[in-house]
């Protein structure tokens, strides 16, 4: 691979986008695969899954989540059969867009800001997934939610909300909005990478409340496969009483 250092690199790497430390291990993975597409020209052959996997040693799942991440902030795309694997991503408008999110200050303010904007793309998301939502989608979704009741079973209202997180970045990939997809994977990551804490309404117990949340979450996608619109906006707006440290 040659470099190309004719043009000023894109912010791919997550120093460039002002992240906090304490990086998962896909972020980490995310992040030298990157530094890797930031140093070449875009369409320039990476390497294999598997030959990327290898050199950023984490396991096949880690590093389904390291692709997700990846192809979600637009470093990476993927081509299958001979020849194939990842490539340097041309930066497009989009990519670019999700990048800015990114490179915001770690403040609450900006935290605050970023969830009260995806909040407000929710309702857009939960109707384009009502209506593109294939059955394999509906199976994913499920499984989301089997990790979420898990999660309340155990108590861990740390797991809860990040099976939370996943199963709204999965509700984003349904969409065939590709810019609506984008902004929202952008914004969530920027408030998962920063507000952890469970904030219950006063009154009830944190228990109750990821149980509470649990239930909720799940009616939302037997409306999605019911194609009921009118309980899924009922529910959607239900869902809409986070705080920035409430990031649901």
């Amino acid at each position: 691979m040659t470099e190309d250092r004719s043009t000023d690199a894109p912010a791919l790497r997550r120093a460039d986008w002002g992240q906090a430390g304490g990086a998962s291990r896909a972020e980490a993975a995310a992040d030298l695969v990157a530094e890797l597409a930031s140093r070449v020209s875009p369409g320039t052959r990476l390497g294999t899954k598997d030959e990327l996997r290898a050199r950023c040693g984490v396991s096949v799942g880690t590093f389904n989540e390291t692709l997700r991440l990846l192809q979600t902030r637009g470093v990476v795309t993927v081509q299958r059969g001979p020849g194939g694997g990842l490539f340097a991503a041309e930066q497009t408008p989009m990519a670019k867009l999700a990048h800015s999110v990114l490179a915001l200050d770690a403040s609450q303010a900006d935290v605050t800001q970023a969830l009260r904007i995806r909040n407000a793309l929710e309702p857009l998301l939960w109707q384009d997934a009502l209506w593109h939502a294939s059955p394999a989608d509906i199976r994913d979704l499920r499984l989301h939610l089997e990790r979420m009741d898990a999660a309340v079973e155990a108590g861990d209202d740390d797991a809860f909300v990040r099976a939370n997180w996943r199963l709204h970045a999965r509700v984003a990939e349904i969409t065939p909005n590709t810019l609506l997809c984008s902004l929202y994977a952008a914004l969530l990551e920027l408030v998962e990478r920063h507000a952890l804490a469970v904030r219950p309404q006063p009154g009830v117990s944190l228990a109750q409340h990821i149980h509470d949340r649990c239930r909720l979450h799940a009616a939302l996608v037997d409306t999605l496969e019911k194609r009921d619109r009118e309980t899924l906006m009922r529910l959607v707006a239900e869902h809409d009483t986070t705080t920035a440290a409430d990031a649901e």
